[in-house]
């Protein structure tokens, strides 16, 4: 007896999202940090998935101008805040909605100016909470997760409760950097629509202060951060600047996920940013940019120059960097056999020291002060090493570039470090990059000198440079993570959900 054919299952398709997202700063039309590339990044990642992406970010000083794709009005700190939403597509399922309030956002900075941060920054970001939500409420398909980034961010997860069951989407909140929490004063609470019965340790109270951060963590169905290794460190008091126990009580609902990195913007073998292509097959031509850095830098293009190791930085000039460390050995680190090209903006402490050290030095030492997108790329693929001796560092991406570029990382062994740099091993000609523990100025320097001595043994290096080059950083791999985490919030939906109110004072 025949048997009978059996027609093969087709796998279930993955589900499809449609995703608000919440950040403050979007890369290219704001950034002073990594955040900004992330927050661009994940949603054009999300949408080559097939996910359907939506990201609000404030129309800041100097973003471009865009087609309305609508309005909001809502009432913050007793005071009827309007805005048009700015679209800007980024990609295949992607675009960005630029939230113009004049009022709020057209300034000479972005979170603070001349160093001070601006006295009405809660207003600011409540209502960038707030006008995405009052978006979401406007839809008639309604969004299944609500993604928000950092403490300006925050306020998110307990203003989407308005858009209310059924079909409340999932809240995630990721943590780029918790040393940033927005803390204010507790008389904000009743002016940004809060409860005071949420002011409490398991709430939003932060040492009797309103805490935007601490509300998004004890409020968002889920939590985020930017690499595995920074997920455990928070959980430490070291790590997790006073909200470890908080952290620790939602370990359950905290994943770390590795960032990734855009490869068509960090890309050597199609960079405009460098005089000449090359990739691992062709790193000979890697010469000809770190030609051109030392000529970018103004320092003298000599065969010594070309053969000396160039270390490269670009970095924000605070202590969190590891520029305390630099401080401490500056001498002998200008002594060593390299020159240093350096790109930052940061504390005048430091940026002083890196003018002071250019003027000593200046055959071995050029520091560019301020930002700038083609130097930060030319140091990447010019230099030989890139120098990361962060105190702490959630993820990082410049080392990731640095890997990208063949470009060796010196790193201290926290966060994402460790997840992306493995360590040089002689014997076996292993690993990627240099790495040291202890946060000690005299470590740091022993480990440079490491880097240098290795530097000499073409073979070698060539090996480290290929390693690195061969490393997967894509944002698909990363936005694969997120997809799980979006899969196990993904409300049911058994009718279109009651609009929201327009107003946040008094919610």
């Amino acid at each position: 007896m025949a048997k009978k054919a059996v027609t093969p299952r087709m796998p279930a398709a993955p589900p499809s999202f449609r995703i608000l997202m919440i950040a403050s700063e979007a890369q290219p039309f704001s950034k002073t940090g990594g955040l900004a590339d992330v927050a661009t990044a994940l949603p054009k990642a999300l949408g080559r998935l097939g996910h359907d992406v939506t990201l609000i970010t404030p129309r800041y000083r100097g973003a471009p101008d865009g087609p309305v794709a609508g309005t909001v009005a809502v009432e913050v700190a007793g005071h009827r805040f309007s805005a048009r939403l700015l679209e800007q597509p980024i990609g295949r399922g992607a675009r960005v909605l630029l939230l113009d309030c004049p009022d709020l956002y057209d300034r000479d900075g972005i979170y603070y100016e001349a160093g001070v941060d601006y006295p009405d920054n809660a207003i600011r970001y409540a209502f960038l909470s707030a006008a995405a939500i009052d978006y979401a409420a406007q839809q008639p398909q309604p969004f299944d997760i609500v993604h928000t980034h950092d403490w300006q961010g925050g306020l998110a997860p307990l203003y989407a409760r308005a858009l209310g069951p059924p079909g409340t989407p999932g809240t995630v909140l990721t943590i780029h950097n918790l040393a940033y929490q927005g803390i204010f004063a507790k008389s904000w609470v009743p002016r940004l629509g809060l409860r005071w019965d949420d002011f409490t340790i398991g709430g939003f109270e932060f040492f009797d202060r309103l805490g935007f951060l601490k509300a998004g963590l004890n409020f968002a169905d889920a939590i985020t951060t930017v690499s595995p290794t920074y997920a455990d460190e928070i959980q430490r008091p070291e790590y997790g600047h006073g909200l470890d126990g908080v952290i620790r009580s939602r370990h359950d609902r905290l994943t770390g996920i590795l960032n990734g990195i855009d490869l068509d913007e960090w890309n050597p073998a199609a960079d405009p940013h460098l005089p000449a292509p090359f990739d691992i097959d062709h790193l000979p031509a890697k010469a000809a940019s770190k030609r051109a850095l030392l000529e970018r830098f103004g320092i003298a293009v000599t065969d010594e120059t070309l053969a000396r190791p160039i270390v490269g930085m670009v970095s924000r000039m605070v202590d969190q960097k590891g520029l305390d460390l630099i401080a401490a050995v500056a001498g002998p680190l200008a002594s060593l056999d390299a020159t240093f090209t350096i790109v930052g903006t940061g504390e005048p402490r430091y940026q002083d020291m890196w003018r002071r050290l250019s003027q000593w030095r200046p055959d071995r030492i050029s520091a560019f002060i301020g930002f700038d997108e083609p130097r930060a790329h030319l140091v990447e693929a010019g230099a030989d090493m890139f120098l990361m001796p962060s105190r702490f560092e959630p993820c990082g991406l410049n080392q990731m570039y640095s890997l990208r570029y063949g470009t060796i990382p010196i790193v201290r062994a926290v966060g994402g470090l460790v997840d992306t740099v493995r360590p040089y091993n002689p014997k076996n000609g292993q690993g990627n990059g240099f790495l040291f523990s202890e946060y000690e100025p005299g470590v740091m320097l022993r480990t440079i000198a490491a880097a240098l001595a290795a530097f000499p043994n073409k073979k070698i290096w060539t090996r480290l440079q290929k390693n690195g080059m061969r490393a997967n950083f894509s944002w698909d791999r990363s936005a694969a993570e997120y997809v799980k985490i979006y899969t196990r919030l993904r409300p049911a939906r058994t009718k279109r959900r009651a609009p929201a109110s327009k107003r946040v004072e008094g919610r």
